[in-house]
């Protein structure tokens, strides 16, 4: 996980970008 402190629904947009 990078930063839990940025946005929730940010994470799941960095999940798809480490998988791409």
């Amino acid at each position: 996980m990078h930063t839990t402190t940025r946005a929730r629904g940010f994470t799941l947009i960095e999940l798809l970008v480490v998988i791409a």
